[in-house]
Order: C-alpha cells, then sequence, then structure tokens
C-alpha cells in the first residue's frame, strides 16, 4: 500500500488536529514506509512517515523509542547534534500508526564539503565517535540487536552464504570476502553502539557543521568499522585521514588497527546486501541493480587483496 502526499497530510492533521497543511510533497523514507515533508499555515515544515506493512510499522515504533533515549543524550551534550522527537502520531485504518516530527535543519551532507584537514570532516569524525561512546545499554534496554565481534563475523559469513546461494555474486569477490571473513585476526575489536545505516543522505549540514543525523532504524550494538564504510570507500585518503584522526580523538578507546580494512570489506559487502534485501523482497528492480553493482565491483577488484597489517 503507497500513500499520496495528500494522504500524509490528513494524517499529519490527525497527528496534531492544530496543524493546517498548505503543501506537501513526497521525500524519501525508510524502506517500507510512505514519507512527506508538510508545510503548514505557519510556515513550519513537518516531516510525516507512514508504514506500509506491519514490519515498518515495528520499526518505526522501535526508532521512536531510541529517538526519544537519543534526545536525553543531545540535552546533556554527549551528542553534538539533534535527532528527530516525535511530535504526534496518527492510527491508520488498517493498524499501526503514522509518526509526526517536525522537519529538522539542515541540506544532505555533500562529499565536496569534506576537505583534508578541514573543519567539517573534523566535526564528522567527532559525530561519530559521539555515536560510538553512546553505551550499549541503550540496545539492551530498547532490545535492539547486540553482536560481540564473533557474533558479527558470524552473522557476516551466513549472509555471504546467502548471497552467494543467489548465483549473482561473481567468484571473484566471494573469495575475496571468504578470505576477509576467515582471517580471525581481522576481527578482533570491541563491538560498539552504532548507527547502523550511515551514509550521506543521513547527515544534515547547517552553518558548516553537522545538525542533524536522521534514519536511527538499523542501530544496534556491531563493528565501529560498519559506520565508516561509506566515508572510507567513498572519499580520498587525505581527507578520510583527517575524519578517522578527529574520529579517534573522540573515542575513549583506541581504535583497532584493522579498523579501516574491515570498513572497506563493509562497503563492498554492502552491494551484497542490496542484493539480499531484493532478494528477500522479490524486487527484481533492486536485484537487477545489485547485479550489475557487483559485476562492476568485481571488475574494479580484480586481483587486489585486502591489505591486513
Amino acid at each position: 500500500m503507497s500513500r499520496s502526499p495528500l494522504t500524509l497530510a490528513a494524517l499529519a492533521t490527525a497527528a496534531i488536529p492544530a496543524l493546517a497543511p498548505v503543501d506537501a510533497r513526497a521525500v524519501a523514507g525508510p524502506v517500507g514506509t510512505d514519507s512527506a515533508q508538510i508545510v503548514d499555515d505557519a510556515g513550519r515544515v513537518w516531516l510525516i512517515t507512514a508504514p506500509q506493512n506491519s514490519a515498518a510499522g515495528a520499526g518505526l515504533d522501535a526508532e521512536a523509542a531510541l529517538l526519544e533515549r537519543l534526545q536525553a543524550k543531545v540535552g546533556d551534550k554527549a551528542l553534538p547534534f539533534t535527532v528527530l522527537e516525535p511530535a504526534g502520531w496518527a492510527p491508520l485504518p488498517e493498524g499501526g500508526r503514522a509518526c509526526l516530527y517536525r522537519a529538522p535543519r539542515g541540506r544532505v551532507l555533500n562529499y565536496g564539503q569534506l576537505q583534508p584537514r578541514g573543519n567539517l570532516a573534523r566535526a564528522l569524525g567527532e559525530a561519530i565517535g559521539k555515536i560510538h561512546e553512546l553505551s550499549p545499554k541503550i540496545a539492551d534496554d530498547l532490545g535492539l540487536p547486540n553482536y560481540d565481534s564473533e557474533d558479527y563475523r558470524t552473522r557476516c559469513l551466513v549472509e555471504l552464504d546467502e548471497a552467494a546461494r543467489t548465483g549473482h555474486v561473481p567468484a571473484g569477490l566471494l573469495r575475496r570476502w571468504e578470505r576477509a571473513l576467515e582471517n580471525v585476526a581481522l576481527w578482533k575489536f570491541s563491538t560498539v553502539f552504532t548507527h547502523g545505516d550511515l551514509a550521506a543522505e543521513q547527515v544534515l549540514i547547517h552553518e558548516g557543521k553537522v545538525s542533524t543525523v536522521l534514519g536511527w532504524n538499523q542501530a544496534c550494538v556491531a563493528d565501529p568499522a560498519s559506520d565508516l564504510a561509506w566515508l572510507i570507500t567513498a572519499l580520498p585518503e587525505d581527507v578520510t585521514d583527517t575524519i578517522i584522526e578527529s574520529y579517534a580523538l573522540t573515542r575513549s578507546e583506541e581504535p583497532d588497527k584493522h579498523l579501516q580494512t574491515r570498513a572497506i570489506l563493509a562497503g563492498e559487502f554492502a552491494v551484497a546486501r542490496w542484493l539480499l534485501h531484493g532478494a528477500r523482497t522479490e524486487d527484481q528492480e533492486v536485484i537487477d541493480d545489485a547485479v550489475q553493482m557487483l559485476r562492476e565491483l568485481d571488475s574494479d577488484l580484480e586481483g587486489a587483496q585486502l591489505e591486513v597489517n
């Protein structure tokens, strides 16, 4: 079931009866949801998200509970950015509920904004470091996944086997990933509270600073490298050096020596997870996209080895 922006605007008024929408437009939201940006007659901007199925609804509720906990961390300065704050809920006819938020300030991060030794690169490293300093107890209290390093490695192996069974993963990539996952030394690290789905579109920038981090529905205790993969695989080394340096200075525990190697691996493996998402949801468009990405990645990495000190 998919909802139009006008339908979502009506749900916004159900969440806050005094709200009078004058404009509504569709925006990207979490997988399995419909989202819209709403402008009211006072010029205020809102974001409403409605689940398309029960699983997405459970995820939306879980994220809202986490956001409530994170709001306290914003208030006591443990986090140097804001998070969305639920402002109201609207029941859905088929069950479940939609959530209305005040829209955050800022624009989506553009990689071109990140420069070697630059203030924004340092701020981004600090922001990720602060996320990883959050107590794992938050995850335990909310029933979020909590992996130790061996659990996480095993999870990756299971996913690799599942991806291999699709028949779409090139043999070269399978060998590369299998060797990395079987190298136990690479997986000696302390797990941390992670965002779980960090990417440029989840990070908003305002006045040269990280203003808001979005999309917490995949949060868990896991490998810190997973939250760095999107940067390590996309940016020049001199920029990532700045980010990692700031990240390390923020952490109370020195990052393990294989952090960046696992981040590279996580960035590559994200394509296999995209394939699995397509296979599980039987979405041929996603499968075709992932297959093309895997072929390109295999070509780019032909003969290359992950560096492990």
